[in-house]
């Protein structure tokens, strides 16, 4: 990375403060699902969700000049059911929402963005696999392979990871590994759908492969639930709002040759990508893997942590599993990883639930599993060979 790209790097760092928080009950809703109800749409829960942030932030929602709104609503709808009409907006996924609100801020475009997810995959059964998955929608990259049948992203990984293993020897035991520890982290957690679902090694080891090597628990949940955050421009969140969490930097890069044919992700496991985004993010912030108090990694399967621990830095290629074996990622491990229980263990609201755990850690108070002394919470994400990241400080 050029000097000069580094100090660019830096143009967006400490701009903007997350100054809001809010979910719905996830907990709650599973349960009523699963017993035949449909309490909201995906519309009904970001709006609660909305609503939540805005009271955790301390501010009225005439004060919001910014929208962005997940992938599973439409912008124009759900500004009309938040009643907003903002001066900027769009729509963009956990992370991208993030760097887009920054981006507006620092632009001068807006200054509270409130970033709104709600999604009712479970109730409305979504199909994330087969010839219909997600609507048979062809702007997803995964249905250029239906015609093998390949269209399950759980199968996709499945054959990412299997490469893996056969590269570094790696073993469903030292897979097992992640399952585990983000269960551990689930059962101090009081938003996790899997709070009273303990698993050990034995147990994950004797669950059915969904797609081999996958097994059932290294599946992230499916679950309705709504998120919200509320982005606020530093000086104005100092000045304004309690404890507001700093946005420190910001990193992206991505693999789009060769991507329908599913190269980056089996000859580098996305890694080029990786190492782009870990120059950025950590040079905007000022620090560096040895700095992070807790790293959050998007989770839809357990292998992505592999992948995020070696490509962001954290050790060396084909050192994932001895780094987690012989360091930890659960509790009273050196690194603490999905403290919250990522997708696989509280909720899988595709890595925005990841953003409110950055802001809870950081803030403190989280009883047994609060990182001691946090400072610096990193998020990851690696999803269709999109690398980006985010650092978040206190």
């Amino acid at each position: 990375m050029s000097t000069i790209s580094q100090a660019r790097s830096t143009r967006t760092s400490g701009v903007s403060a997350v100054v809001g928080i809010g979910h719905t009950d996830w907990v709650e809703d599973y349960r009523r699902v699963r017993n035949g109800e449909k309490p909201y749409d995906s519309y009904g829960y970001a709006a609660q969700a909305f609503a939540r942030a805005l009271a955790d932030a301390g501010i009225d929602r005439s004060e919001v000049d910014g929208l962005i709104v997940g992938p599973t609503t439409a912008y124009e709808r759900m500004g009309e059911v938040l009643n907003i009409d903002p001066r900027w907006g769009g729509q963009a996924d956990a992370v991208q929402a993030v760097m887009q609100a920054v981006l507006a801020i620092h632009s001068g475009m807006a200054e509270v963005v409130a970033l709104v997810y709600g999604n009712d995959q479970r109730s409305a059964a979504v199909q994330y696999g087969g010839p219909e998955a997600m609507g048979g929608g062809a702007f997803l990259s995964y249905v250029y392979h239906s015609p093998w049948g390949l269209t399950s992203q759980g199968a996709l990984y499945a054959l990412m990871f299997q490469r893996y293993k056969e590269l570094w020897g790696v073993t469903d035991k030292d897979l097992g590994q992640v399952a585990v520890a983000q269960r551990q982290w689930a059962s101090m957690n009081p938003h996790a759908i899997m709070r009273n679902k303990f698993l050990s090694i034995e147990e994950y080891l004797a669950a059915n492969y969904i797609a081999e090597p996958l097994r059932l628990n290294d599946y992230c949940l499916i679950n309705d639930g709504g998120v919200a955050l509320i982005i606020m421009e530093a000086e104005r969140a100092r000045k304004t709002c309690r404890q507001p969490v700093m946005i420190q930097g910001l990193g992206r890069a991505d693999l789009n040759h060769h991507a329908t044919s599913l190269g980056p992700r089996l000859i580098d496991f996305y890694r080029p990508a990786q190492q782009k985004a870990a120059e950025q993010v950590y040079a905007a912030a000022g620090v560096g893997p040895e700095d992070i108090d807790a790293l959050l990694v998007y989770d839809s399967f357990s292998p992505h942590i592999f992948f995020a621990l070696e490509g962001f830095g954290f050790c060396g290629q084909g050192e994932g599993a001895r780094f987690i074996a012989q360091n930890g990622i659960g509790v009273n491990g050196k690194l603490p990883v999905n403290t919250h229980g990522g997708h696989l263990s509280e909720s899988y609201m595709q890595g925005w639930n990841h953003q409110l755990e950055a802001v809870r850690q950081l803030r403190g108070g989280e009883g047994d599993r609060q990182v001691p002394d946090c400072r610096y919470v990193q998020y990851v994400s690696d999803v269709a060979g999109k690398a980006m990241s985010i650092i978040y400080g206190r």
